[in-house]
């Protein structure tokens, strides 16, 4: 197919949980910033045809600084982004403009590969749209004013991560008829009826949110890199 495809990757989080004092996302593994090994997963997928990255105005620079040094050269425009994450995927998908397909991705999740991104995009082939999930293994349970009142059944239950695979068309009518919570981009699409299609990402794709996940992530490239 000769459809265009763009990575949208959101980088435009402040990280506080990290409690780094700067961008979490600019903070090393292995000697390399957490941005570097994400985007370096896109510019080696053969599917991608160009990267947008949504940044903080007040890391434009320094991301700039990372596209140069490291040589990405599907890296195409830094997007500023909005108040919401919703808001800064908006504004990635608007640039996109020559695109047919856009991969969203969040930035935080260095150990996305490109076998699994390219797994997302032909799974979105048939609907659409899709993302990188994998089952719940835990015992989950809703709990109301500290009281739990459910135990859902753990077989039905997927946890969401990215990539999140649209026809872009798609998602942008999505996105301007939704009126509800978006919680993640699916559910933009799953509020006006659309079908979403599951890929199993694997339970290495994890988000760097904690410093115990950088320690994660480092084992895990490490490990790679052995390999």
């Amino acid at each position: 197919m000769n459809e265009k495809i763009a990575a949208v990757v959101t980088a435009a989080g402040l990280g506080t949980r990290m409690g780094a004092g700067k961008n979490k996302l600019l903070l090393e593994v292995l000697g390399r910033p957490v941005l570097s090994w994400t985007l370096e997963a896109f510019e080696s997928c053969p599917l991608v045809d160009e990267i947008l990255v949504v940044a903080n105005e007040q890391d434009i620079f320094s991301y700039r600084d990372i596209v140069a040094a490291e040589g990405f050269t599907k890296v195409t425009t830094i997007v500023c982004g909005g108040e919401t994450r919703a808001d800064s995927v908006y504004k990635g998908v608007c640039a996109a403009e020559n695109a047919d397909v856009v991969v969203i991705h969040d930035g935080a999740r260095p150990l996305i590969t490109p076998e699994m991104i390219e797994k997302t995009v032909e799974a979105s082939r048939e609907t659409g749209a899709a993302i990188a999930a994998v089952k719940a293994v835990d015992t989950i349970k809703r709990v109301e004013d500290g009281i739990i009142v459910e135990t859902p059944n753990r077989e039905t239950l997927w946890q969401a991560q990215t990539p999140q695979v649209f026809r872009r068309n798609l998602f942008l009518e999505a996105m301007e008829k939704c009126t509800g919570k978006i919680t993640d981009d699916a559910s933009a699409l799953e509020q006006m009826g659309g079908r979403v299609r599951v890929a199993d990402a694997g339970y290495e794709n994890i988000k760097i949110t904690t410093p115990f996940d950088l320690l994660v992530a480092e084992a895990v490239l490490a490990k790679r890199i052995e390999a």
